[in-house]
């Protein structure tokens, strides 16, 4: 690391170069090729993708489900004001380039089923010739239909395709955040160079990242929050692991050391700890391939990619930038300081850190029971987790979306919403006959609302069934009536006639990927702590250090995901915050979740747990490594953590749920991490146990393998790179004189 270091230093210019061609060169790349993400939740083998490629191979186009919806207050919708207004809106519509069809309520042989029985309420169906629309078509049929609503009759669209209208653009969430983090910074180092750095090279690494997930989605399966999800986690860490390495540079600043000097031990010292924390990290990400599902492989790697980045900038791109600025790494009142008394040596913690060590060491047993307590009424609401799908009728009440499943759910129960889909292969006659009789015994089962008469295509080999429920594709008793389908309705009826009924649709979809989650969870939970606790185990020999860590990740992760449970699935207060209603919680995010906070947990364990292992070989005295180790890290862990709270905060302005639910879950688990686990729960176990925080069977100890996270001893540094003032053995001070600071 201390070479790595030198040699940004010494050239500073071309690595500062490189990085900018590498950000200019992968932000070509990306616009030139455009983006190419796929929210693809099907899981090759479950009954919902059989139905699914059933459908798709008999009945090639169908689908979509996208629809414009008006409701009059008074009179109904068949008043001949109403149906010529409309009339005219829909051939409007369906003039416009990109769309295929539109078949509404006024025309055609089913065109009485698209109007509500109590006649208030009518829509009509969207057929887009490509399927996605995009969102500057969707905007124009948006803009198309929705002038027509006046004081009576209001007008909405939903859909999947209509709702990349809604998407909101710009870099609001980002902005907001990164303002944030510059104000913390600039209070914690008082130097505006100073607090820039950070900022700057996660910018870099992560803008970097972003681009490369851009093109990475032209060659695997990406989710397209996973850009966003990225650069959320990217700007958290890059910042923070900027801000190690910046407030160790300053250290050596203050005592005396050149720029060069300070920055390449810096670097290899706490530059070292963020590669290891980073890898902690890109392990517990990389976790989620063991699931095997290509929907979450290119989440995983796209994450993983932004920390690699975020990580070599911190490493390459940040001392290159320290030597730019010199001494203006401290403010400027420590450089006169500096300048007229020297350096100084290093003191003793003092302060509040100091003090609220010391009062931790003193009621270990209290404070200890008092933050479990917290972390156990948090983590409570994480038992009635429901996973499933969060649909439109969960967005902001503003939304034209929201707007228009409302509409259609008063008007024709909430179950036309999400329909499901039956789908069966027909090899013979007897086959078809037996599928079209379906729909009596399906019209009778408790929890259907309506079933759609039998429909073979025209080779006869495929029949779909439409079925409404009686309740919300959200709904535990829409996933009830899936599992009751499956298990004995279908069977039941089709008894005897070889006929295979696959059950498909929104609502099956889910509840198949969810069922697929939750079966290799604890393959994945145990998968990823264990990988975690090794790692801890080569860097701190200690068996204790590891299982208080695994112990306290998994406490923050609960605790988190109480916190989305109360937030999401509850509806406590996301309304106000502009998320929507109450809703189940999306199925692939317990595992990325797990993955980033697992992650992000071990770089905190990482920066506190290496100061007390140092003053623990330097001593033999746990009472002291404990509370040194806790003074000497806890203003800078808790500045960092200030900084990824706010950046993770300000992503609920981003508009979009999901993101929503990992920007409060990470920020909340980051919260109860830096505020209660490891200034509070963490030290006060570390002074009950004692000596055993350290304790390793000797036939282990000659086992492993020995890697350290610090050097244990003073860095070794050659000449310092050229160009600086202090090289060529003129003292900082008298550079500082001659600069007129």
């Amino acid at each position: 690391m201390t070479s790595l270091a030198r040699w940004c230093l010494r050239r500073r210019s071309a690595v500062i170069v490189l990085w900018l061609v590498a950000l200019a060169g992968t932000a070509a790349a990306a616009l030139l090729s455009g983006p190419a993400y796929s929210n693809d939740y099907a899981v090759p083998g479950t009954e919902a993708a059989r139905a699914s490629a059933l459908l798709d191979a008999g009945f090639p186009g169908q689908g979509g489900d996208d629809t414009i919806v008006w409701h009059t207050d008074r009179g109904t919708v068949r008043a001949a004001a109403v149906e010529q207004r409309m009339t005219e809106v829909l051939h409007e519509v369906a003039a416009l380039p990109g769309v295929e069809a539109v078949s509404g309520p006024y025309s055609g042989p089913d065109g009485a089923t698209r109007i509500s029985g109590d006649g208030h309420t009518a829509y009509a169906s969207l057929t887009f010739t490509n399927g996605d629309p995009g969102k500057d078509l969707a905007k124009k049929v948006v803009d198309t239909a929705r002038p027509a609503a006046d004081g009576n009759l209001q007008v909405a669209l939903g859909g999947t395709g209509i709702a990349g209208a809604e998407s909101k653009g710009g870099h609001l969430s980002e902005i907001i955040g990164i303002a944030v983090a510059a104000v913390v910074l600039f209070v914690v180092f008082g130097s505006l160079a100073a607090s820039l750095l950070p900022i700057a090279t996660a910018l870099v690494g992560v803008g970097t990242a972003s681009m490369g997930t851009q093109l990475l989605g032209h060659v695997m399966n990406v989710a397209d929050f996973a850009p966003m999800l990225g650069t959320l986690i990217g700007l958290g860490v890059g910042i923070d692991y900027a801000l190690f390495i910046v407030t160790r540079h300053r250290k050596g600043l203050r005592a005396g050391l050149p720029v060069a000097v300070a920055a390449e031990r810096a670097v290899a010292t706490t530059g070292r700890a963020v590669v290891f924390a980073g890898g902690t990290v890109c392990v517990a990400l990389l976790g989620m391939l063991i699931l095997r599902l290509s929907f979450l492989n290119g989440v995983a790697i796209a994450a993983s990619l932004t920390v690699v980045l975020t990580v070599a900038a911190s490493v390459t791109l940040l001392p290159a930038l320290l030597g730019v600025i010199g001494h203006r790494a401290l403010g400027r009142r420590e450089r006169r300081r500096l300048a007229a008394g020297g350096p100084r040596p290093d003191e003793q913690p003092t302060g509040p850190a100091a003090r609220w060590s010391a009062f931790v060491e003193r009621r270990p047993k209290l404070l200890g029971t008092l933050a479990a307590a917290v972390m156990l009424v948090l983590a409570l609401p994480t038992f009635s987790l429901h996973l499933g799908t969060s649909d439109q009728g969960t967005g902001p009440a503003s939304s034209t979306t929201r707007q228009a499943y409302d509409m259609l759910g008063r008007g024709f129960g909430p179950g036309v919403n999400g329909p499901l889909t039956l789908v069966a292969g027909l090899d013979s006659a007897a086959d078809r006959l037996a599928f079209t009789k379906l729909p009596e015994a399906l019209r009778h089962t408790e929890g259907v609302a309506a079933a759609s008469p039998a429909e073979v295509n025209a080779s006869g080999d495929t029949g779909v069934i439409s079925v409404v429920p009686t309740t919300s594709p959200q709904s535990r008793d829409t996933s009830d009536l899936v599992d009751r389908l499956r298990g004995t309705v279908l069977p039941k009826a089709t008894a005897g006639t070889g006929v295979d009924v696959h059950v498909g649709g929104m609502t099956a979809s889910y509840d198949d990927f969810a069922g697929i989650i939750l079966g290799k969870l604890p393959l994945f939970v145990g998968t990823v702590v264990g990988l975690g606790c090794l790692l801890l185990l080569l860097a701190f020999r200690s068996i204790g250090i590891p299982l208080k860590a695994a112990v306290m990740n998994i406490a923050a992760v609960a605790s988190s995901f109480g916190v989305v449970v109360a937030v999401f699935q509850w509806g406590r207060g996301s309304e106000l915050l502009g998320l929507g209603g109450a809703g189940p919680i999306e199925p692939f995010l317990p595992v990325v979740m797990v993955s980033v906070l697992f992650g992000l947990s071990m770089d905190y364990q990482v920066f506190l747990v290496s100061r007390m292992y140092e003053e623990w070989l330097a001593t033999r005295d746990n009472r002291r490594a404990v509370r040194v180790g806790l003074a000497e890290t806890s203003r800078v862990i808790n500045s960092a953590a200030v900084i990824m709270i706010s950046v993770f905060l300000a992503f609920v302005l981003s508009g979009d749920r999901v993101i929503a639910m990992f920007g409060i879950g990470l920020a909340t688990a980051v919260a109860l991490d830096a505020f209660v686990l490891r200034t509070l729960l963490v030290p006060a176990l570390m002074h009950m146990l004692g000596g055993a925080n350290w304790w390793l069977p000797a036939w282990l100890d000659r086992r492993l393998p020995r890697i350290s996270i610090e050097p244990p001893g003073p860095v070794e540094t050659a000449e310092p790179a050229e160009a600086e003032p202090e090289a060529s053995g003129v003292s900082p001070e008298r550079s500082l004189a001659a600069a007129g600071v």
